[in-house]
């Protein structure tokens, strides 16, 4: 197993403020707009947004979310290993708001229908936008894009796109892993 580095800490802090600013373009005050993190790895992405964001953008309280999309997925009941969900975490009105999902790695787009069908559970939003780390263009299965990405990575079949962040892995790195 082999892995290239794509992205170094350094290189993943100047895209979070990329991504950031090109959110405020969009959204100004963000007070009918609000961040759903896809869990699990989605998560790290969409706290350090907003953290960007009303730290270092004096963006005033920016609503958050954890959306689980386990049970959603069109693919859950064709794996051998027992699924652990992880926890949703919405505790606002979804219904007519601008939603941005955000999530690491978009890949086969599954995911992402997964998490357009979750999200209904929680009202109707007027809007719907997608934001990625990583925009894996190859093997999509969906005809799902994203309207803001971090990088765009052209990564075949048997390579993975690995993303590590210092909450969880003790480092802000993304690779390229070759089995």
């Amino acid at each position: 197993m082999t892995q290239k580095v794509l992205l170094n800490s350094k290189e993943v802090n100047i895209i979070l403020h990329r991504l950031a600013c090109q959110l405020i373009e969009k959204h100004l005050d963000f007070k009918d707009t609000i961040l759903i993190g896809i869990q699990p790895r989605g998560t790290f992405l969409a706290e350090r947004l907003k953290e960007v964001l009303e730290k270092e953008y004096d963006t005033p309280e920016i609503q958050l979310g954890y959306l689980d999309i386990t049970f959603f997925r069109d693919d859950f009941r064709r794996t051998e290993k027992p699924l652990e969900a992880n926890k949703t975490n919405i505790n606002f009105i979804v219904e007519n708001k601008k939603v941005i999902f955000i999530d690491d790695v978009l890949y086969t787009g599954r995911s992402i229908r997964a998490a357009l069908t979750a999200v209904q559970s929680f009202g109707r939003p007027s809007e719907i936008e997608l934001l990625v780390l990583i925009d894996r263009r190859f093997s999509r299965n969906l005809p799902i894009q994203p309207d803001y990405r971090g990088r765009q990575v052209d990564a075949i079949n048997n390579e993975k796109v690995k993303v590590s962040w210092k909450e969880n892995d003790g480092e802000d790195a993304v690779y390229l892993v070759t089995n």
